[in-house]
């Protein structure tokens, strides 16, 4: 089956993007109004959301609704605001995302780890894209919905994060299944996978336990590095490995992100000739039946 679709114009689109009150989604929904697209930020941190449509107004027609990625009303309602106030939705960015209890070995993590993390990074998107992509099917308009993962995960598990691996790996997959149906379906519509690279992310995921639900709080103690400041997370990693870690430019980031939605291309990251690598040192292993190398990516 082939797939011949024209490059997206980016410019006059409608844009809605989750997590978008800070990290990537932010820059994200700033190189978006520089490219002159009309902006939703949906987020879950109210006081935040406030803040960064307050910022980015200057910058083109901006709004902000919250959002529990998790809650079908909530996304409903997201939804319902976005057609009321634009008629349409030609860009769906699901970036919203979370980290487990942060870190540590696999049977250190508690039943709502799995719960709270798959619930924001797998079930969140699941929901986004079941509200969503109906719509926009049937409005008939060519559009893309690009869906955040991780190469921890996506590319490879990560030992050392292993519940959030498992929920960025399941992201993974269910973009591939979205893309191939979209296509099959005879649709306008078609979707990315995001992989971030480029080095630590200043986003704030490591704190993103701030709002986790008090239902879904650890019994125990926390296993890794959740609660950790940015600057506290690159220490350990430059104690860890005897040298400063690379900081990815956020910024860059997302005009390469919009670069890649614009000529709709699937895989959206950086290096991935170094990844293709990984992978066939990967297949090699199972093709043995052998356990695949342990992988040392961030992502």
């Amino acid at each position: 089956m082939t797939d011949e679709v024209e490059p997206l114009a980016i410019e006059g689109a409608v844009a809605v993007v989750t997590g978008g009150a800070s990290g990537i989604g932010r820059c994200i929904a700033r190189a978006l109004l520089g490219r002159g697209a009309a902006v939703v930020i949906a987020d879950v941190e109210e006081p935040a959301l406030a803040a960064t449509v307050r910022e980015l107004s200057s910058l083109g027609p901006v709004s902000g609704v919250r959002t529990d990625v998790t809650d079908e009303a909530s996304t409903a309602a997201l939804a319902d605001s976005v057609w009321a106030r634009h008629g349409r939705c030609d860009l769906l960015f699901l970036n919203a995302g979370v980290t487990s209890g942060g870190g540590g070995l696999p049977w250190q993590q508690e039943p709502n780890d799995w719960r709270w993390c798959l619930g924001v990074n797998s079930i969140g998107v699941g929901i986004g894209v079941s509200t969503f992509v109906p719509r926009m099917i049937e409005d008939g308009r060519p559009g893309q919905v690009v869906i955040t993962s991780s190469k921890d995960g996506g590319i490879a598990p990560v030992p050392t994060a292993s519940v959030y691996a498992a929920s960025k790996a399941a992201v993974t997959c269910f973009t591939e299944a979205l893309h191939h149906n979209l296509i099959a379906q005879g649709t306008a519509l078609r979707a990315s996978v995001f992989y971030p690279s480029g080095g630590l992310m200043d986003t704030g995921l490591y704190t993103a336990a701030r709002n986790r639900p008090p239902e879904l709080a650890r019994t125990g103690p926390g296993t890794g590095r959740t609660g950790m400041t940015f600057d506290e997370l690159r220490a350990v990693v430059a104690k860890a490995t005897g040298k400063d870690a690379p900081v990815a430019d956020l910024d860059a980031m997302a005009e390469l992100v919009l670069d890649g939605v614009a000529a709709r291309r699937f895989v959206i990251a950086r290096d991935l000739d170094q990844s293709a690598e990984l992978l066939h040192r990967r297949a090699d292993a199972i093709a043995r039946g052998d356990a695949p190398p342990l992988s040392g990516l961030l992502g």
